[in-house]
């Protein structure tokens, strides 16, 4: 009986940490896993993930073939130039236009951190200002989103950014999306971009 008790309780176990594994999005090596939108520039170079701005100095994306519906994200990012960018979470896209909602990568003052819902109500939430310190421009930041039922909660450097409850998000279906944004002169580099559904 005891042995049955124990066998029981290893396939618990065995079953929750199956269910809680975290899968690397970026191998470090190619593209695998992913697809892109638009004609601006990502590609790998010494084990990280490159965004840059392409000669249409248009929208980028480069998104998960893959969809996510309650997940925790975590990864790295490191702005040289104007560094605008974000993370889009639940979302699809139609050539370049994007529909979701963002979490913003942007140089300092500009709300990252905050949650943008591109095509539709614009800033659902910023940050407060006082929070913009965390962001290391120039420098390697983690960030890590939450995305749980209706509620996405943002970190940047362990700093709770914006936690933000909304019922259309609750609805949305989609994959996770890296953006460039348009205007030109962007680079981004990415890295460490690790996932766990939830």
């Amino acid at each position: 009986m005891k042995k049955i008790i124990l066998l029981a309780l290893m396939l618990v176990v065995a079953q929750a940490s199956f269910a809680q594994k975290k899968v690397k999005l970026f191998n470090g090596k190619d593209l695998s896993g992913w697809k892109i939108y638009g004609t601006e520039k990502w590609y790998v170079q010494d084990g990280l993930l490159v965004s840059e701005s392409g000669p249409d100095k248009g929208y980028g994306y480069l998104g998960t073939e893959e969809n996510y519906q309650d997940f925790e994200i975590e990864l790295e990012f490191k702005q040289e130039a104007n560094g605008n960018s974000g993370v889009f979470i639940r979302s699809t896209v139609d050539g370049t236009k994007v529909s979701g909602w963002q979490v913003e990568v942007a140089p300092p003052g500009n709300d990252t951190g905050g949650i943008y819902e591109s095509y539709g109500r614009g800033w659902l939430i910023k940050p407060d200002p006082s929070k913009d310190k965390a962001l290391k421009f120039g420098e390697w930041n983690k960030m890590r989103i939450v995305v749980k039922g209706d509620n996405v909660t943002s970190y940047v450097n362990g700093v709770e950014m914006v936690n933000f409850s909304d019922a259309k998000i609750g609805q949305g279906k989609g994959g996770v999306l890296l953006q460039i944004h348009d205007g030109g002169g962007i680079k981004v580099y990415w890295r460490n971009i690790v996932l766990k559904k939830l």
